[in-house]
This record gives C-alpha cells, sequence and structure tokens, in this order.
C-alpha cells in the first residue's frame, strides 16, 4: 500500500469515528442549550466534527510518521478531509 492510500485510509478511519458521534454531539448539545447558547446545532456539529477529523488526522499521521506531519502531509489532510465534506453535511443535516 502507497503512503497517499495508507494517509487515505487512515483519515477515512478517523472521519468514519467522528460521523459516529454526531447523534451523541447533537443530544449533548441540545440538553445543554441553556449553558452553551448554540443558535444552530447542526453548524456546530459540523464544525466538531470537521474540527476533530482535522486535528485527529494530523495527530494519526504524526503517530505512524513518528513525527509532526509535513506541509505537504497536511495538505493532503485537508484536501482528503475537505473531499468528504458533501458526505459530512448529508449526514449531519439530513
Amino acid at each position: 500500500m502507497s503512503d497517499d492510500e495508507q494517509l487515505e485510509q487512515l483519515i477515512n478511519q478517523t472521519l468514519d469515528g467522528a460521523l459516529a458521534m454526531i447523534p451523541s454531539y447533537m443530544s449533548e448539545i441540545e440538553q445543554n442549550q441553556d449553558e452553551l447558547k448554540v443558535s444552530n446545532v447542526k453548524e456546530f456539529v459540523y464544525g466538531i466534527v470537521m474540527g476533530m477529523a482535522l486535528g485527529m488526522a494530523s495527530t494519526a499521521v504524526a503517530a505512524v510518521r513518528q513525527g509532526i506531519p509535513t506541509e505537504q502531509d497536511q495538505i493532503k489532510i485537508r484536501d482528503l478531509i475537505y473531499s468528504k465534506i458533501p458526505q459530512v453535511r448529508e449526514r449531519i443535516f439530513s
């Protein structure tokens, strides 16, 4: 398996984990609405999921590569995660 294929597989696994948490995030935010004062729960969850995906993927790449991801790695991570935006939005907003 090439480095790019490994990276894509790692990112897909990371994103799948973040997507699996959507129902939990929605419920938790709605239950704590008085404290959080979130005006749009779905947009807020979208931000959480995208932030988690970017952060966790970068951390996973750092662990695999045993060092800070290069600028090229970070660009690949961003591009792969951004390519999944339609699926992420569909999962949250449907």
